[in-house]
């Protein structure tokens, strides 16, 4: 392989991928260019039947942030494998982590994997080409009138909390800034102002039955799952992200306040994060920790929070669990051997959250079955 994939590589990667294996993919074309007038894609891998909307889907990005050169050949490999993988009846092997035919069988017909490797690729095309920004982050927004800055943070640009100086405490030092010269974490001019945000929305518009989304960033490395706007509680859901009444008062370590999960969805968000340590662990020897997104910082207007997000604000939106991974330790791993051994991890994790979606529908549709059956109680006088 070559390392690290340029814009362009990826998109022909993605294009051959769609081609080479008709039957079991699709090439989806995103509504929004961007700035710099890219088209972006995203690749659909599942049987013909799983194209329907009612499908059981796993999102999973890469190249929001446009130093990080790692994730969109992670994803572009992964795609690669689990396609030759599936056409030849083999399993997968990575390191000590193996995969059988069957669960490869079962996660390319029995669900669907929707894959968008670069997010932002004006920001890549940047990094990668002009030598004194190889250090580039944002996106390549054009600067506002009466600025020379340039680009806009893609994953602080959901409309999740994204308003950072209402929901936020003053001193809780989350992570977002409304300066268009911060180099790192501007905000944009308005939640979901940039096209990149607005091709993810579209995804998980697409793809009502989203059930898992993955955020693939580096370097850490972590497995962190929602919410990252404060410490996670189980028992008070009026603590929580829509409530008003606590605007000001989110992200200081040690108050009052405490961001509600369900219980249900915080031991799903365990077991299937772990799934995914234990198989990275098993193909590198060394596992990733995982932990809450804010044992890092305070986050505003992440990817990972606004796709749990949606079904508490819209009731009609279904559920989406939802994980950042944050991969290797070098966001520019310097040889094609160090990058290999990332994408090889990143590949088994990936791989182990697909099987536990697919077991968990399986799951699902034998309590439906059973359900069914099950006759009436008998009413007695």
């Amino acid at each position: 392989m070559t390392y690290p994939f340029n814009v362009d590589e990826i998109e022909a990667a993605l294009d051959s991928l769609a081609l080479s294996h008709p039957a079991v993919t699709e090439l989806i074309t995103l509504p929004h260019a961007t700035w710099e007038g890219r088209a972006s894609h995203a690749l659909r891998i599942g049987s013909p039947s799983a194209s329907s909307r009612d499908t059981d889907t796993v999102i999973v990005l890469g190249g929001v942030h446009a130093r990080e050169w790692v994730p969109p050949d992670a994803l572009v490999n992964l795609a690669a494998d689990l396609l030759e993988a599936h056409s030849r009846g083999t399993g997968l092997r990575y390191g000590s982590q193996y995969f059988t035919a069957q669960q490869i069988r079962s996660v390319v017909e029995e669900v669907q994997l929707v894959l968008f490797p670069c997010v932002n690729p004006d920001g890549r095309h940047h990094s990668q080409t002009v030598e004194q920004d190889t250090n580039w982050r944002k996106n390549r927004r054009p600067a506002p009138h009466g600025s020379a800055c340039v680009g806009v943070d893609i994953n602080r640009n959901f409309d999740a909390l994204w308003d950072f100086r209402r929901h936020f405490a003053d001193d809780s030092k989350v992570s977002a800034s409304d300066d268009p010269c911060d180099p790192e974490v501007y905000v944009g001019p308005a939640a979901a102002s940039e096209p990149e945000t607005r091709n993810v929305v579209w995804l998980l518009d697409r793809y009502p039955h989203t059930r898992w989304f993955l955020d693939l960033h580096s370097a850490v490395p972590g497995i962190f799952f929602t919410w990252g706007f404060d410490v996670n509680q189980t028992t008070d859901p009026t603590m929580n992200f829509h409530n008003p009444v606590f605007d000001g008062q989110r992200g200081v370590k040690g108050d009052r306040y405490r961001e509600f999960i369900p219980p249900e969805d915080f031991h799903s968000l365990q077991r299937v994060g772990t799934r995914i340590n234990d198989a990275v662990a098993a193909a590198s020897g060394t596992g990733y920790a995982l932990q809450q997104s804010y044992s890092l910082y305070p986050t505003s207007g992440c990817s990972d929070d606004f796709a749990y997000s949606r079904h508490f604000a819209r009731p009609d939106q279904g559920k989406i669990l939802s994980f950042t991974i944050e991969c290797g330790k070098l966001q520019q791993p310097e040889t094609l051997e160090e990058a290999e051994g990332v994408i090889r991890e990143v590949c088994a994790g990936l791989i182990a959250l697909c099987v536990a979606a697919q077991e968990e529908r399986s799951e699902r549709a034998r309590d439906d079955v059973a359900a069914a059956r099950k006759p009436d109680a008998m009413v007695t006088s």
